[in-house]
């Protein structure tokens, strides 16, 4: 292995930083468009905030399906793209592709038909289970939009194309905002629809984006957004995906899922409690921006690296991604300290809420650390090198043996005052540190998945 001289002469530093910046440019816009729906829905009511943000649990969730499946497309094509074989890729695109629409279909389907129901789930307010049920109505445009483009630039990342997908994202991200202040409060025009605007601004971005993903897979000369490799067929890679993609996306469904349940336990301690925790996910949005985005561009290079079967490389950047990583999370807990003040100034909630919104804010300057930190690991570093099925164990144990029971338990039997109970919530990521660390230095995450002769007529 070729030693480097320095920091600045280490291709790796040189090779993230050009793909952490779009990135994080994409993960910036998301936290804008969140906190824009926040702040615009401020000035319509608490009631309006604290609908979305329950109501929004959903697409949390589908996101993190969709993300999941796009980590294990991300995972193969990643590894294949260091190996030099693009129609590997866009088979398992295809592959990837199947999977997302049946999950966009169930969704936007439940939405429309049962969203009332959906809601309660989350809370027995009737007033916050009409706006919410308004929303996610909408919101089933969105839904199936989502589930194409997600994989299609997932793919594109995976193979360097990070800036295309970072335009797409600028595009949707940019309309939202705009479209979010035309439908919330009637502009130039139109029918001022308070929460339910939302979900129209954020269905018609998807959508143009969508629009837009066709127009770039048009001019694209290698990867495509074809829908005929919905229906390529090879034993082979769909047999690695499905072995890879359903641990992280099991993964990635019950953390989320689980994380869902904090607003269940959240939604049934008051409307305060939800209308702080609205603004203090924002906030915490911002501050894992760059610790995210390193881990996306981290798994990125590292299944890059390992395709090309430079193992002792891969162990030696995946050092580096951690010590990037810490720096990452202390700056996000700094970036979440310096936003406090400006947020108990301008936010308009109710006594009760603005002390909630003030510890919940603190406690959340060092939580951003055991979330970056498992994050790089979990979804970066073990998913680059094929391992899923660790964060899957790992993850569920964690959220649903320990912090989704112990946040029942302390709220509801304990009866603990709010504030215990969110601190207590938010002990989760500290948890599994032991355990991530220690199969972090075992190396046991670490192989080369890609597969020799796979269209031969035999595999196909």
């Amino acid at each position: 292995m070729q030693k480097t001289t320095g920091f600045k002469n280490d291709p790796f530093y040189r090779h993230i930083f050009r793909l952490v910046l779009p990135i994080v440019v994409q993960n910036l816009l998301s936290a804008a468009v969140s906190s824009a729906d926040v702040v615009m829905l401020n000035y319509v009511g608490q009631s309006s905030i604290s609908a979305v943000s329950l109501a929004a649990q959903y697409a949390s969730v589908l996101f993190m399906v969709f993300y999941g499946l796009g980590t294990g497309a991300t995972m193969l094509c990643a590894q294949y793209y260091g190996k030099g074989d693009m129609h590997a890729i866009q088979i398992v695109e295809g592959i990837a592709l199947r999977f997302s629409l049946c999950f966009s279909l169930a969704f936007a389907g439940l939405a429309l038909a049962v969203p009332d129901w959906m809601m309660r789930l989350f809370t027995n307010d009737e007033e916050l289970i009409a706006i919410g049920a308004s929303y996610l109505r909408c919101m089933s445009v969105c839904y199936l939009c989502w589930g194409i483009t997600e994989v299609y630039l997932a793919v594109l990342r995976s193979i360097g194309r990070v800036m295309i997908s970072t335009m797409m994202n600028v595009l949707a991200f940019s309309l939202n905002i705009i479209l979010n202040a035309v439908f919330i409060f009637g502009l130039f025009g139109a029918p001022r629809l308070g929460a339910t605007g939302v979900a129209i601004a954020t269905s018609l971005s998807r959508l143009i984006e969508l629009a837009a993903c066709f127009v770039v897979s048009f001019r694209s000369r290698d990867i495509k957004l074809d829908f005929r490799y919905l229906f390529a067929k090879n034993k082979i890679l769909f047999t690695d995906f499905v072995k890879l993609s359903l641990p992280a996306l099991g993964n990635d469904i019950s953390w989320s899922v689980a994380f869902s349940m904090y607003s269940v336990i959240m939604g049934h301690l008051g409307t305060d409690a939800v209308a702080a925790n609205s603004f203090v996910v924002v906030v915490r949005n911002f501050g894992t921006i760059l610790c995210f985005g390193m881990a996306s561009a981290g798994g990125i290079l590292l299944g890059n690296v390992i395709g090309e079967n430079r193992l002792e490389d891969a162990r030696a950047d995946a050092r580096k991604l951690m010590r990037l990583t810490v720096i990452a999370g202390a700056i996000g807990g700094f970036i979440v300290l310096a936003a406090t003040p400006l947020v108990l100034r301008y936010a308009t909630l109710t006594d009760t809420a603005m002390h909630y919104l003030k510890y919940m804010l603190l406690i959340n300057t060092y939580y951003v650390m055991g979330a970056a930190v498992n994050t790089a690991l979990i979804a970066g570093v073990f998913r680059a090198g094929g391992d899923s099925r660790f964060g899957f164990i790992c993850d569920t144990i964690d959220m649903w043996c320990y912090a989704v029971p112990l946040g029942f338990l302390a709220a509801f039997v304990l009866k603990l005052p709010v504030m215990w109970v969110y601190f207590l919530l938010c002990t989760d990521e500290f948890v599994k540190w032991p355990w991530v660390i220690k199969h972090y230095r075992s190396g046991k995450w670490l192989h080369n998945i890609t597969r020799e002769d796979l269209f031969s007529d035999k595999q196909s």
